[in-house]
């Protein structure tokens, strides 16, 4: 399958996880990423918890990002309304409520589960890839990535999300 060319929304995690694995230049230099002022917020928050060296800087990461987006109630009740069953956090729920209100060739990279069963929900199942995915479509081949970084994973978890969501509609 070729490279994606168009924007490439990320959640909290992938940017987090990102910046821990040294990634986040090879996504962020070989993408339109783009993010929610939410996703932004949550990077923020547990930075306590972190090493001084993964803490991210809010200011230069917003200048890394092609744009980061503002979410209106009025977006966010069209996540609330389809959400029924599935405990999406506040960054996930801004970031679909963006997401759902774009016309052009986005994808979500983000391996929160309760995002991906979203996901399919609504029927976006091919706008959400992974994070190896893209990086080595970008040309960078990361050492080591998490699991639920990886396409099989992704794959994996997706399909099953698949059947559920089909049973439930049977």
């Amino acid at each position: 399958m070729a490279r994606h060319a168009g924007s490439v929304l990320v959640d909290t995690m992938t940017i987090i996880d990102t910046h821990k694995a040294g990634t986040w230049r090879a996504l962020s230099g070989g993408y339109s990423v783009e993010t929610v002022k939410d996703c932004i917020i949550e990077t923020q928050t547990g930075y306590q918890k972190r090493k001084p060296e993964e803490n991210i800087d809010a200011v230069q990461l917003q200048k890394e990002l092609k744009a980061v987006h503002e979410v209106t109630e009025l977006e966010r009740a069209n996540v609330l309304l389809n959400s029924d069953g599935i405990a999406l956090d506040y960054g996930e729920e801004s970031l679909w409520a963006h997401a759902l209100t774009r016309q052009d060739a986005w994808v979500l990279c983000g391996p929160d589960k309760a995002s991906l069963r979203f996901g399919v929900r609504m029927k976006c199942r091919d706008r959400m890839i992974s994070l190896e995915r893209l990086l080595n479509d970008a040309g960078f081949n990361p050492k080591k990535l998490d699991e639920k970084h990886t396409t099989k994973w992704l794959d994996r978890v997706l399909g099953e999300f698949v059947l559920d969501e089909s049973m439930k509609t049977s």
